[in-house]
């Protein structure tokens, strides 16, 4: 399993084709294996990638709670579609036999301490995951997606858009409306939790799909 070499065009291509019809890199939740892959690739595809720069983002957005994400952290080799070796992680091992797996192995034998704070976390998961949720503020958001020009792709500029995947995003209804000289911008309609999304963050998502997407403006905004 694996994904060939993820620093290279095709290594990207490979991941890209698997995030296609997948939102994690295993399961239906975000996990480790995410994690490993995310830091595997050091820096956001390309947006030709635009399925890979999709998960990319939103994994990002897990950044500071990382360590609680759920399962344990394996080779890149454990991850990905069958019959494809990982070069990346060969690769690493050569050049970084010394570095300290932080997230820690199977294998290795955890310490009195480091075992504490496992269970912890893992008690501190699991209690924030069975709390009765809070009452969730949240916004409707009207966007207006403008492209370069007359000549771009509108539909693959939505599939693009729809691709975006977020904790607390819903997206929804959505038109072309005409701007001049036969360009049209794709006026969409979402509904975000406030305290997960903000319109800095759905712009600098969007934006990132620099092929087709030339701006993006917030036409329309109000609380449900």
């Amino acid at each position: 399993m694996g994904f060939g070499d993820l620093k290279a065009a095709s290594g990207l291509q490979m991941l890209n084709d698997y995030l296609a019809d997948r939102s994690y890199i295993e399961g239906y939740v975000p996990s480790q294996a995410d994690i490993a892959v995310y830091e595997a690739l050091g820096a956001p595809p390309l947006s030709t990638f635009y399925h890979a720069l999709r998960w990319y983002n939103h994994i990002r957005s897990y950044e500071s709670t990382k360590t609680s994400l759920p399962g344990v952290k394996q080779p890149l080799g454990k991850y990905g579609p069958q019959n494809v070796a990982d070069t990346t992680s060969a690769k690493a091992s050569v050049d970084d036999d010394d570095d300290i797996d932080l997230f820690g192995s199977d294998e290795e034998e955890e310490s009195g301490e480091a075992q504490r704070v496992r269970e912890e976390r893992l008690a501190q998961y699991e209690a924030k995951k069975t709390k009765k949720p809070a009452l969730v503020a949240k916004s409707c958001i009207l966007l207006d997606v403008k492209p370069w020009d007359d000549e771009t792709d509108m539909s693959k500029l939505e599939e693009c858009v729809r691709s975006v995947v977020l904790n607390g995003l819903v997206w929804g209804c959505s038109k072309l409306v005409p701007v001049g000289y036969g360009i049209k911008k794709l006026q969409i309609q979402c509904v975000v939790e406030d305290d997960k999304v903000g319109t800095d963050l759905l712009e600098e998502t969007i934006t990132a799909f620099e092929d087709f997407v030339q701006s993006v403006d917030v036409a329309a905004f109000n609380k449900v």
